[in-house]
């Protein structure tokens, strides 16, 4: 758990399918979430399709450190989404999310994946690239 009640989630709630904005997820055990939801502080959370949920396997090694390291450094800062380009900041502590316009309505795209939204010394926000994308000729093979 990385930020959230003191006690741990005991049970999660959706609706039963995606047509009433509910979540499938495994439940078989075999598989970790990341998981943002409303959480009722007596072990229960309730998810729909507009909560982030990822498998752990799908984030990215930038996304991960940036959950303990770097996220936290951008909670003053307002990231505001480009749905079509040109777009453009209205004040110094936004950062602009563009991976819905410049990679065809992708959520999860390049920026999302390897950057992260902070506060710099001078009190204005700016995206930070946290480390780079594996090379792709590097994707088959397995980690040590």
């Amino acid at each position: 758990m990385f930020k959230g009640p003191d006690k741990d989630i005991e049970f999660i709630y959706t609706a039963p399918s995606t047509a009433v904005c509910g979540r499938l997820l495994d439940t078989g055990g075999k598989k970790e979430y990341l998981i943002a939801g409303k959480s009722e502080g007596n072990g229960k959370m309730h998810i729909t399709l507009c909560d982030l949920v990822s498998t752990w396997d799908s984030l990215s090694p930038t996304q991960k450190k940036s959950l303990n390291q770097r996220y936290q450094m951008g909670c003053e800062c307002k990231i505001s989404r480009c749905l079509s380009i040109p777009c453009f900041v209205s004040s110094s502590d936004e950062c602009l999310w563009t991976d819905w316009a410049m990679e065809k309505n992708n959520v999860d795209g390049r920026q999302a994946k390897h950057y992260a939204c902070i506060k710099r010394s001078d009190g204005s926000c700016a995206w930070y690239r946290g480390m780079a994308p594996p090379k792709q000729e590097f994707l088959d093979i397995e980690d040590p």
